[in-house]
């Protein structure tokens, strides 16, 4: 029989033909191909669950998931072999973002490196641009000032709490906590408008520069920062009232996306995910940077290795957040936030004009008046930007994700000659296999929202 022939009746869905209509003949009406993916069923009327019946003996089924699902956390595709609700195979399929971060960034100036390298991991970006200046420091052979340093741990801080209020709002919206998704994202207002306050910008900063910051705080920041601790800290255990002692969260999350310590190493995972499983392992304790190592803090472990023990972790690092924002403020005396070395300085040295934008005119009036040597400098370093010595570096800082880290080859001009991110939410998502295979396709939801990949990091 040609295709052409067994055709169904739009109204009721059933076939049309002799053969179809007989509902014993399985064969006439459920034609399959094979395909890489397994056998695929063309069923044109007849009785669905016969045809089911006929196929469960001998066939998986081969699920789709995104890559525009709300679940999987950005564009992230998973393909899954399912037999009933249960995942045989899981698969990842990344790269539909394609941004090309790194290749961009050799072709501007390593100032400029700063404002694309801020795009990746969109949840923290202040953690790549740190990674990437501590680098671009350290082929300088330069350090950047106390003061700089520990507005830098401030401004870390801050941005991963926010990443981690993300964590809880998505991850419970897409488990059915809807509530979650409310209060998560009314809490990250408040990071990102303090953030708006101190840098400029909600998201994307590009405010830590190589040899120190943009600019200094504004003048109310200590108000800023202190209103913004008390605020967390009243509405943080309303989180712990919600779903810590929930029986439903915790049902939903305890024993789900398994992943012991063994196997976070041999995966390189890290963050969260290798606490979760009972490895200490924090950069800001274990390989201190930028102050760190002046700071009271706790580093939570548990030893559940499951997606209960990563939330856990999760809320007690924002509660240790806000003890080092408070140390910061604390420490923090005036000073220059930038080096002295006018040959890397700029932009550091700039003022905001009163609209808000641009430079202020008393800055331009500086540059322009003083002379034309000082205005041919100011030109050829916006321009061209500084040299850096030749030779490589690799820096690491932690982000909310994991070991954030940073590759940088200098030929000695005033571009990067290769920039490469080890990015955590990209080795991480290596570990869904591992946890989601043998699982419900549930709890698959619940593994990725564990792993809180950010697929602008995955797709550089």
């Amino acid at each position: 029989m040609s295709s052409t022939e067994n055709l169904s009746d739009v109204t009721t869905g059933t076939s049309t033909t002799e053969a179809g209509s007989d509902s014993t003949d399985n064969a006439n009406y459920a034609d399959s191909r094979d395909t890489t993916e397994g056998r695929v069923y063309t069923v044109s009327g007849g009785d669905w669950d016969d045809v089911i019946a006929d196929a469960a003996h001998d066939e998986r089924m081969v699920i789709n998931m995104g890559p525009q699902h709300p679940s999987t956390h950005g564009v992230l595709r998973l393909v899954l072999e399912m037999e009933g609700e249960t995942v045989t195979q899981l698969r990842s399929v990344i790269g539909y973002l394609h941004t090309g971060i790194e290749k961009n960034c050799e072709y501007r100036t390593w100032t400029q490196g700063v404002t694309f390298v801020t795009r990746m991991d969109y949840l923290a970006p202040l953690s790549t641009e740190m990674a990437y200046c501590l680098g671009v420091e350290k082929l300088l052979q330069i350090e950047a000032p106390r003061r700089a340093q520990l507005l830098r741990v401030m401004l870390l801080e801050i941005n991963r709490i926010g990443s981690h209020l993300v964590y809880i709002a998505t991850g419970g919206m897409e488990l059915g906590a809807t509530t979650a998704m409310t209060l998560g994202f009314r809490e990250r207002e408040e990071v990102l408008h303090l953030l708006e306050h101190l840098t400029g910008l909600r998201m994307n900063h590009a405010f830590i520069r190589p040899g120190g910051l943009a600019q200094d705080m504004p003048a109310d920041y200590r108000e800023k920062v202190t209103e913004f601790i008390k605020t967390m800290k009243k509405r943080l255990p309303l989180y712990d009232k919600l779903f810590t002692g929930q029986p439903i969260w915790r049902n939903r999350l305890k024993g789900v996306g398994y992943l012991p310590v063994d196997a976070c190493l041999a995966l390189g995972v890290t963050g969260p995910v290798l606490r979760s499983a009972g490895l200490p392992w924090d950069l800001r304790k274990t390989e201190p940077y930028s102050c760190y190592d002046e700071f009271d803090f706790d580093v939570p472990v548990d030893n559940g290795a499951d997606c209960w023990s990563r939330y856990l972790i999760r809320v007690h690092e924002m509660h240790e957040s806000l003890k080092i924002i408070e140390q910061c403020l604390e420490k923090l005396e005036p000073g220059p936030v930038m080096v002295e070395d006018k040959k890397v300085a700029w932009p550091a040295q700039l003022s905001i004009g009163s609209d808000g934008m641009g430079n202020s005119l008393e800055h331009v009036k500086k540059i322009m008046g003083q002379s034309m040597e000082s205005l041919i400098h100011h030109f050829k370093l916006v321009t061209e930007g500084f040299k850096v010595p030749p030779g490589q570096v690799y820096t690491s800082v932690e982000s909310p994700r994991g070991e954030l880290s940073a590759h940088l080859v200098s030929d000695g001009g005033t571009r990067p000659l290769r920039v490469h991110v080890r990015e955590p939410s990209f080795v991480n998502l290596q570990s869904m296999p591992a946890m989601a295979e043998g699982g419900l396709v549930a709890d698959v939801i619940a593994a990725i929202a564990s792993i809180d990949p950010v697929m602008g990091g995955v797709d550089r």
